[in-house]
């Protein structure tokens, strides 16, 4: 009864040995991986490219005001005051999304570290050597922790990506699409009623009753186009939330958390890869 427990429980470490070996050099982990960061890392970037835009088109509007005299009566429309805070949040913004853009490239320079042959052979000369030496004596402590070690250096991060990619697959990937498409609305729009703005012809001292009624025509047209853009700025701060929330779960919150998963997994393995079989059988059968 023992010695089969003892030669199920060696072939159970021969297995997990050889798919470590086998895993070590299995490259659709490694491209599948590469393709999520690269997926990642064009998300941050085409969200950078929409709020710089946005930003852009904003300045060229809050530094535009609209000044008209239709019929003798005097106008002026400015927006700086009601979009300062706006442009304000849209700069933190395309920080934020410079910042994650960064994680992502950080993520795929480990991706490569990680799937050089070199780690590849170690982890697979080590996984081998602890194999043996754990079914025929017993591994030692820090031979162990060797192996753990390598072994997140090959697998964490592609486990990592791959896990934060999954959660934002099935629970993120809707908001981020509505707000990033309601990020890049708002910058066409408000990149439009700029360019409208400037072309308000200012008063002038000689200007017939047609000039006058065409700028009067500008002047309520240019009101309405304002009032459109403070109620679309009203919504933008909470698409642009959204979006730093949802690549603060995906660049730093989830891969954390998931570290820390495999970590503590890392850790139960080398604590239990002290206890020999034999020794185990032979404390059960004291």
């Amino acid at each position: 009864m023992n010695l089969g427990r003892s030669n199920l429980y060696r072939s159970l470490v021969t297995a997990v040995a050889l798919l470590i070996v086998a895993g070590s050099w299995y490259p659709p982990i490694q491209d599948l991986a590469n393709e999520q960061v690269d997926a990642g890392l064009k998300r941050a970037v085409v969200s950078f490219a929409s709020a710089r835009a946005l930003n852009a088109a904003i300045s060229v509007l809050q530094g535009t005001a609209v000044s008209a005299q239709p019929l003798g009566v005097g106008i002026t429309f400015t927006l700086g005051e009601v979009l300062d805070p706006i442009n304000d949040l849209v700069e933190r913004f395309s920080e934020w999304m410079l910042i994650a853009s960064v994680a992502f490239g950080v993520q795929k320079m480990l991706l490569l570290i990680g799937s050089h042959w070199a780690v590849s052979a170690l982890v697979s000369a080590f996984a081998v050597l602890w194999a043996l030496l754990f079914v025929y004596r017993r591994a030692p402590l820090w031979l162990s922790r060797l192996l753990v070690v390598l072994l997140m250096v090959r697998f964490a991060v592609p486990a990592v990506t791959l896990g934060s990619d999954f959660v934002f697959r099935q629970m993120l990937a809707d908001d981020y699409a509505q707000s990033q498409a309601y990020l890049e609305l708002a910058a066409r729009q408000v990149d439009q009623r700029a360019q409208e703005a400037s072309m308000v012809q200012p008063p002038g001292t000689d200007r017939s009753l047609w000039d006058k009624l065409k700028e009067g025509a500008s002047a309520v047209a240019s009101s309405i186009r304002f009032d459109e853009i403070r109620k679309s700025a009203e919504q933008l701060p909470n698409r642009v939330i959204t979006l730093i929330a949802i690549f603060f779960l995906q660049t730093i919150l989830i891969p954390v958390v998931l570290l820390w998963a495999l970590y503590r997994i890392a850790v139960a393995m080398t604590r239990g890869s002290g206890s020999h079989p034999r020794e185990a059988d032979a404390a059960t059968a004291t």
